[in-house]
């Protein structure tokens, strides 16, 4: 599993046209709070029972081979790098995560966007 900052996840996308990028967040999240452009929407988990998206893998495999790279963003981190450890135990040999994922840390004041993340990098974005 390799993990890649908001950054450089842009720079490698922009270098890598075959990498699959992939927002695991939950479908409301994608639509209300935003996503990466670019970033296409496969839930680990989904409300409103919060289990592991049972479908997860066979979404995955129909984007990208198990020698594909395949780059996964989430709200924080967190899920994006168990989504890693899954597609790896799973025979994938080329995933990434991007650290701090969309929204980022909390900052002292317990909101996010404004310590790190992808929208804090100033990368494009959209919402709908």
């Amino acid at each position: 599993m390799n993990q890649l900052s908001p950054i450089e996840a842009h720079k490698f996308l922009g270098n890598h046209p075959e990498a699959v990028f992939i927002d695991v967040r939950s479908d409301i999240e994608y639509l209300l709070i935003g996503h990466p452009q670019g970033a296409i929407s496969i839930p680990w988990q989904n409300d409103p029972d919060w289990q592991i998206n049972s479908a997860f893998l066979g979404e995955v495999q129909k984007l990208a081979s198990t020698d594909c790279p395949v780059v996964f963003i989430c709200r924080s981190g967190r899920r994006s790098a168990e989504a890693c450890r899954f597609l790896e135990e799973h025979g994938f040999r080329s995933v990434y995560f991007v650290s701090h994922g969309f929204e980022g840390d909390l900052d002292d004041n317990y909101h996010r966007s404004s310590v790190n993340g992808w929208r804090h990098d100033g990368l494009p974005w959209q919402q709908f």
